[in-house]
């Protein structure tokens, strides 16, 4: 019906059920009146404009496929692909440019296209193009075409609000409803229609079970929101289905691989948004399946619309959700259907495996044996030099492909004040008390004399530096009594270390020969009291440096045989004060001497009494007779 009158060259409004083939309705009479491709001709003269890029694709093989004998150049331009194919093409010149209406401005502000000679004019998907997303670019793009043209609108669904809206743009169009009783959609008769009222949790149970049915060839599943489409996807992937998914956030290559692979068969379930619900003509698709609702009646009828194309037969399931139901009321007394109670559902009730064919004791996991699909791995992904920001299906298939590079080993510089220690210079050693080792902390524990092997030379440099010490302090006026005890030492020519500030009682302390010079000139009180002590002290640390202590034989470890001793009970340490008259603790007094007494209540009492009485009261005012 539609084609004599796009010959004739009249503006078109053409309205029909999916699948009915309204691609090839513009199609051929685009491609009759440009005529064959000339060669002083290379702006374009057809132009259609398409909502989606998977739509761009397939109209324009379809238009290639019509135009085989004519050999019309046809070009198809849309976002996510590298400008530079696209420009190269329109400088050798193109009849027909099938593209989104985000690139084909792109282009025409980018000086690369020109579309002054455009005489057909198509927007293919019409009602979605003249929604209001899309209506600001659609109106540019008719104020850079001639207004002496011919424009068809072509759609499944065609609101009346749409077909208004669109007279402006149109000289007197003319409407054809193909099979139509009303001007609102309806669905395709050979798709049987079934629809649920179940839970959001098992959703997924029902969904792996339907896609166990008997005859169940290629399917789709339509989600609401890009997430829940990684999630379906994810989740049927981990119960052993070839799935893919087809979202807005998925880089054009994916897009493209997915469709590809649900094309050729190497996958059978393709979880997608509305973004995959209208114009996709891919056949045989058996099953849709609404895993979400639809948000009203047009997306519910070009969502089914994907079955049951070209007189084939398809189902079509939707789930309800409690909370959707009153959404899906308004749905179901638009199309008219016989759904308004949708029946209660669960993975575990009879009609769903009688309704669908499903084998009786079938789980929510396909068995190995069935898994026979290729996967979306065996579809090659092509390189189309996208633009914009790098996407990907998700965090696992990113660590797949990019390999983490193996961590480089951190190198770490052992310092000391600031400076960084080697190896091979001389460090401050502190020996213990008993064996004369080397502490175990400091670089020189590295050497041979942490392995208990010191030599003569180094016994006797360090009985020298305790000597010097010892002449330089004869009181031992700067050690403390561990390091009196201990006899550390200062390796020559070396800058010493500050001093610490709190003393372990494991810890030595070191201390630099100015130190000990100005401490010997000004001995104090407290070293005076202990110079007998501290030079006792002194003579056991030399002669323990001296004499080798014989290593201590090796402790046998008890045998679980052996009863364990008794564990030593300690008595807490006794405070007994030197004198039963001495005071602990007395309270300072902070009265002086020129501090008055604060008077009690009663010389208050007695104060007021000797008051004369004309005086006034106890508040100071005079008192009223």
């Amino acid at each position: 019906m539609a084609l004599p009158l796009a010959l004739a060259g009249q503006d078109l409004i053409g309205q029909a059920r999916t699948g009915t083939g309204k691609t090839y309705a513009f199609g051929i009479a685009m491609l009759q009146s440009i005529g064959k491709p000339r060669k002083n001709r290379k702006k374009p003269r057809g132009l259609v404009v398409v909502p989606t890029r998977e739509l761009a694709v397939q109209v324009s093989e379809d238009l290639v496929t019509a135009a085989g004998k004519l050999g019309s150049r046809v070009l198809t331009v849309y976002g996510g692909r590298a400008y530079e194919p696209q420009v190269e093409a329109l400088k050798a010149g193109v009849d027909v440019i099938v593209g989104t209406p985000g690139r084909l401005l792109d282009l025409v502000k980018q000086k690369h296209l020109d579309l002054s000679q455009v005489t057909m004019l198509v927007l293919d998907e019409a009602d979605r193009m003249l929604d209001l997303g899309f209506l600001p670019d659609i109106e540019r793009i008719f104020k850079l075409i001639p207004a002496e043209r011919q424009t068809m609108l072509f759609s499944a669904t065609m609101p009346g609000e749409i077909v208004a809206l669109s007279r402006k743009y149109l000289n007197r169009p003319t409407h054809v409803r193909a099979e139509m009783e009303s001007g609102e959609g309806e669905a395709t008769p050979q798709v049987r229609q079934l629809v649920w009222r179940v839970h959001r949790m098992d959703k997924i149970e029902i969904l792996s079970r339907l896609l166990q049915a008997d005859g169940r060839g290629l399917t789709m599943v339509f989600c609401e929101t890009k997430r829940a489409c990684d999630m379906v996807a994810e989740q049927l992937d981990t119960r052993g289905f070839a799935v893919a998914a087809v979202h807005g956030d998925l880089g054009q290559g994916q897009r493209e691989q997915a469709l590809r692979a649900f094309r050729n068969g190497k996958i059978d379930v393709l979880v997608a948004t509305d973004v995959a619900a209208r114009g996709i003509d891919i056949d045989d698709v058996t099953h849709v399946v609404n895993y979400d609702a639809p948000t009203d009646d047009k997306t519910y009828v070009h969502r089914i619309g994907r079955t049951g194309r070209a007189g084939r037969t398809g189902i079509a399931v939707t789930f309800v959700e409690w909370e959707e139901l009153t959404r899906w009321k308004m749905i179901n007394n638009m199309l008219g259907l016989d759904f308004a109670e949708p029946e209660e559902t669960y993975s575990t009730s009879p009609h769903v495996y009688t309704e669908l064919g499903i084998p009786e004791g079938t789980k929510g996991v396909l068995p190995r044996a069935a898994r026979s699909r290729a996967g979306l791995a065996a579809e090659e992904l092509e390189d189309l030099g996208e633009t914009g920001r790098s996407r990907s299906r998700g965090r696992k298939d990113r660590e797949e492909r990019e390999p983490r590079p193996a961590r480089t080993p951190r190198q770490r510089r052992r310092t000391r004040g600031g400076r960084a220690a080697e190896a091979g210079s001389d460090e401050l050693v502190s020996t213990g008390p008993v064996t004369g080792e080397p502490a175990s902390n400091g670089p020189a524990s590295n050497g041979s004399a942490a392995n208990g092997s010191a030599s003569d030379e180094a016994a006797s440099e360090k009985v020298a530096s305790a000597a010097a010490i010892a002449s330089a302090d004869p009181l031992g006026s700067t050690l403390t009594e561990d390091a009196e005890s201990t006899a550390s030492t200062i390796a020559p020519e070396e800058k010493p270390m500050r001093r610490r500030s709190r003393r372990n009682d494991d810890t030595p302390a070191i201390i630099s020969a100015e130190e000990v010079e100005a401490a010997a000139d000004q001995p104090s009180r407290r070293t005076r009291a202990r110079r007998g002590a501290s030079s006792e002290a002194l003579e056991g640390a030399l002669a323990s440096v001296a004499e080798p202590q014989p290593a201590p034989h090796p402790v046998e470890e008890p045998s679980f045989m052996t009863t364990p001793p008794p564990p030593v009970r300690r008595e807490p340490e006794r405070i007994v004060p030197p004198n039963a008259f001495t005071v602990i603790f007395q309270s300072p007094d902070l009265a002086t001497d020129d501090d008055e007494i604060a008077p009690s209540a009663a010389t208050e009492r007695q104060q007021q009494r000797r008051r004369p009485r004309g005086s006034g009261g106890a508040s100071g005012g005079p008192r009223r007779r």
